[in-house]
């Protein structure tokens, strides 16, 4: 397929139906829910920014993992509620390749960022006096570029691979793009991409399930020698984490399966599905680091506090 050819291909997305009612009531209901994530997403930021005592390594990686979410929910919601109020819901191949590529780099991002976190919690509760020592600026920096880098490099691969199949369709029978949707309108197989996405899956999703896992399992066993109050410390530590990977597992683990089998689903769990992962995750996890992390409850009462005695 030639530069000209990709430039002006088109897909359709199937699932909308007709501007009605229905459409009018998920249009208003996904609106509310992308401007509660960047609300609270960017407020999270931003109360990590202004005090000074959350800038350590674990709030660090929080703000990246709120970063990624509003990418994440930024990419799907606002296309989303376009299609929601047109007649004809279509995109150009680049547009759908462009979004394929930030919901798949969100994804990734998210998963790798939550691993850091994992290692975080692992030096912090396992080797407590070298932590300073680990867990350093410069190190954090690193490891975050890493994670940056790796996924955006392997999914831009991706994205190339895909954009040079020649289609022979151009319906896709859910909300929005994703690569396996689109290799399906290919006029031939590609057993290359297909295993080329397995490949990513293993290195960027269950890889990293994996290792926090695995740093989980060195905290339960570093845990159970200690103290019961130590014991204590160490879940009020974790839990903000263990309960956001879950989440963010449940969600990734239900789009993969969603992705990879061509189902036809009704309206509502095609918005459903979609959702639960780019946005019921970013809207989530700074509500749960906000409730269960007492030094995040405190400096958001220390902010508010201080703005009102301006007053």
């Amino acid at each position: 397929m030639s530069h000209y050819e990709v430039s002006t291909v088109t897909v359709i997305f199937t699932v909308y139906g007709p501007p009605g009612p229905y459409n009018l009531a998920f249009f208003i209901f996904i609106f509310v829910l992308y401007m509660s994530i960047l609300c609270i997403n960017l407020f999270l930021v931003l109360v990590i920014c202004i005090e000074s005592s959350l800038h350590r390594p674990m709030y660090i990686l929080l703000v990246n993992l709120a970063i990624s979410g509003v990418i994440g929910s930024s990419s799907v919601c606002p296309p989303v509620m376009k299609y929601l109020l047109m007649e004809k819901q279509e995109s150009s191949l680049i547009g759908c390749l462009t979004q394929v590529f930030f919901s798949n780099v969100y994804g990734c991002w998210a998963y790798c960022i939550l691993t850091l976190m994992a290692y975080d919690r692992y030096v912090s509760i396992c080797k407590p006096l070298q932590y300073h020592s680990i867990m350093t600026p410069t190190k954090v920096k690193l490891l975050l570029a890493v994670v940056y880098l790796i996924p955006c490099s392997f999914i831009a691969v991706q994205v190339y691979l895909t954009s040079r199949i020649q289609l022979c369709k151009h319906t896709i029978d859910k909300l929005l793009c994703d690569n396996l949707a689109v290799v399906n309108l290919s006029c031939e197989k590609s057993t290359f991409i297909n295993v080329y996405g397995l490949f990513l899956i293993f290195c960027l999703i269950i890889l990293p399930f994996l290792l926090v896992v695995l740093s989980y399992i060195h905290i339960l066993m570093v845990s159970l020698k200690t103290s019961k109050e130590s014991q204590k410390k160490a879940l009020r530590t974790c839990t903000p984490h263990l309960v956001t990977f879950i989440n963010f597992s449940a969600a990734s683990f239900f789009a993969v399966i969603y992705n990879r089998l061509n189902l036809s689903l009704p309206r509502a769990v095609n918005i459903f599905i979609t959702m639960n992962f780019v946005a019921i995750p970013p809207l989530l996890h700074p509500i749960i680091y906000g409730i269960k992390t007492q030094e995040i409850r405190c400096s958001i009462y220390k902010i508010i506090t201080r703005k009102f005695r301006q007053f």
